[in-house]
């Protein structure tokens, strides 16, 4: 439960601490006292509001609020501290929001014992602090979608089962679904493309390009073919001084095997020798395996123009393809590779078999939004029971209540939009609660929800800010018996203005404004003895103020009474 707030610089309010008991407590007041400022404090204590939240709720004149909530700790909450991974022990937290006011911008930080915690994450642990109805609330009943969240949340475990197996299924075919589409898309793509690679495959099987080094060795063999006589001159140079010999010029291997001959008969006188003519006779080795390797080049040496003309044609048709498709050849050879692959594979086939998935996967999520349709209408009569048993004491004798399912376009929340009909007086038709509920009979609509959620919630403090405008004095003390009745087994806390609800309080805080050294101050005083809160409850009665006065005190010595 909410054990104390502290507020620094909050609206009419430069510092207050006040402590909180469990049962029912109230807040009453003038209009314009501050009574709300409890309500938005804690709002935006618990993630609510924005930054212009925070410019309004800070005090006139100051650049730096501050609030600060201290909260006793449930199996609830432990459980959603362990989960979240805070290191936290203690058999209480205190959850606060401090902001600045710089250059006309808010900046705000909020903090779970002194850690600094993600608006996403106090958003998430709120509803195990608190339930906060607030009388404009309207949305919570006029909008289908958040219909469906309440209905939802009434059915707890079970819905959240049935939800998560619809969530699960509805993404798998969600993705299913996209591959299939992009498979249609491609399907017909390929339609297209296949000509086109037809027509590559035919080209490259026209010119018969196998070989990637083929162009290579056509522009080394043009290149022998064009220089062959200048080739020619060159090798037969080589080859008479080399090999070739005259009585007057001994070519190279007549030196050499003039020399070896010597160093034979050199050796005969001297063995160490031995390794100089070793040497030699390799070096002559050597040459002739050069001569030898010449002479077989030599043969290769043609100077046919039929040959050169062949090898400039072919190069010619290389070419063309080359610039047709873009490409170089290891490049055309390549992509004929990858066309092969995409023609081996029947892309009606695979098209067929991605259809086939989808429409399981379409049935299973079929399924799964049945039984989440069952679910929900299961707990949707037992929500249109519990509210009837709520709302009859609350002055709806008369009320019918319904819970109307229609379909709606297949989501990861289902395939349920439901509307709650409405009926006060007898003889009237149900008709969608938005068009026909007066402010009175919405209130009273919030309240019984909120009795309803409070068996269901995990929050166990309950907030109501003037659930009972626009109600008469019997049915506000039908409401005030309620909210006595909710806070036997949760905190309650109710802004009021009927003495009534009032009446029944078991903490009476009374909201009033002062102005000291030229500023208006709220100040809140817990009202503890008779007289006071007789006193408080006199001028909510207003009129006449002897009957007011004996009027308060009968309340509260009847306790409502």
């Amino acid at each position: 439960m909410l054990l104390g707030l502290r507020l620094h610089n909050i609206a009419l309010i430069e510092s207050l601490e006040i402590d909180f008991d469990q049962g029912f407590s109230v807040f009453t007041g003038e209009t314009g006292a501050g009574k709300s400022v409890f309500l938005f404090a804690i709002d935006y204590l618990l993630g609510g509001g924005g930054n212009n939240c925070g410019l309004r709720l800070m005090r006139t004149g100051s650049n730096h609020s501050q609030i600060e909530g201290y909260f006793s700790v449930d199996s609830v909450v432990q459980e959603w501290i362990s989960d979240n991974s805070f290191d936290i022990s203690d058999d209480e937290i205190i959850v606060s929001r401090d902001w600045k006011l710089r250059n006309g911008r808010i900046s705000s930080r909020i903090r779970l014992n002194g850690q600094i915690i993600s608006k996403q994450d106090i958003l998430s642990l709120r509803p195990k602090l608190m339930d906060l109805t607030q009388q404009g609330q309207v949305h919570k009943l006029t909008s289908s979608f958040e219909q469906l969240k309440l209905l939802d949340r009434f059915g707890s475990s079970e819905v959240e089962e049935a939800l998560s197996l619809v969530k699960k299924s509805w993404k798998n075919w969600k993705l299913i679904n996209l591959k299939l589409e992009e498979t249609k898309k491609e399907y017909e793509y390929n339609e297209e493309s296949l000509r086109v690679n037809q027509t590559f495959l035919e080209d490259l099987e026209k010119a018969n390009i196998e070989d990637p080094l083929e162009e290579k060795q056509l522009k080394e063999d043009q290149d022998r073919l064009v220089y062959g006589v200048k080739l020619q001159e060159a090798l037969a140079l080589v080859f008479s001084r080399l090999k070739e010999s005259t009585d007057t010029f001994p070519s190279a291997q007549d030196h050499f095997l003039e020399v070896i001959q010597e160093l034979r008969k050199c050796v005969s006188l001297d063995s160490s020798l031995a390794y100089p003519l070793e040497l030699l006779l390799d070096s002559y080795s050597k040459l002739e395996d050069f001569l030898r390797s010449l002479e077989d080049y030599q043969l290769l040496l043609e100077s046919d123009p039929n040959q050169l003309q062949l090898i400039q044609n072919r190069l010619l048709d290389i070419n063309r393809l080359k610039s047709r498709y873009k490409l170089d050849l290891q490049g055309l050879l390549a992509r004929r590779s990858q066309v092969i692959n995409l023609l081996n594979v029947n892309p009606i086939s695979f098209l067929n078999e991605i259809k086939d998935k989808e429409l399981l996967a379409r049935k299973e999520l079929k399924k799964y939004n049945y039984n989440l349709t069952k679910v929900r209408t299961k707990y949707a009569k037992d929500l249109e029971n519990e509210l009837i048993k709520y709302l009859k004491p609350l002055g709806l004798e008369n009320i019918r209540f319904k819970v109307v399912f229609s379909s709606s376009s297949p989501s990861e929340k289902g395939e349920d939009a439901i509307d709650f009909f409405f009926s006060a007086n007898e003889g009237e038709p149900l008709a969608p609660l938005a068009n026909f509920a007066s402010g009175g009979e919405m209130s009273r609509f919030l309240l019984a929800l909120t009795s309803v959620f409070s068996e269901v919630s995990g929050s166990k403090t309950l907030i109501f800010d003037e659930i009972d405008s626009g109600v008469s004095g019997a049915i506000s003390s039908a409401i005030g018996k309620l909210l006595k009745r909710l806070s036997i087994k949760n905190q309650v806390f109710c802004i009021t203005h009927q003495p009534l609800v009032a009446a029944l309080a078991d903490n009476h805080f009374s909201v009033s404004k002062t102005v000291c050294d030229g500023m208006t101050l709220s100040k809140v005083s817990l009202l503890k003895g008779f007289a006071d809160r007789k006193s408080e409850l006199v001028k909510l009665t207003g009129g006449d103020f002897e009957k007011a006065s004996i009027y308060a005190a009968s309340l509260l010595d009847n306790k409502a009474a």
